[in-house]
């Protein structure tokens, strides 16, 4: 064997694939935090001024309750 076929015999097992229980966790961790970033800006955050939808309050109307009950101040 020449040097250069003793390098790639040594490198073709070096990376591993990952576990798929480790990306599927991965995935539903990641898609779990986007959820709730999302619903936390809806239920505390979104108001008139920094809403994404301008001066719409439908969405703060229907989380109205939700927010109060959550301890939210909105007024």
């Amino acid at each position: 064997m020449t040097a250069s076929h003793e390098s790639v015999a040594r490198w073709s097992g070096a990376v591993d694939t990952p576990d798929s229980t480790v990306v599927g966790t991965a995935l539903w961790l990641t898609g779990t935090t986007v959820l709730a970033v999302i619903a936390y800006y809806f239920l505390g955050y979104d108001q008139g001024a920094v809403s994404v939808f301008g001066a719409d309050t439908h969405v703060h109307e229907f989380v109205h309750d939700a927010r109060h009950l959550l301890g939210f101040p909105c007024h």
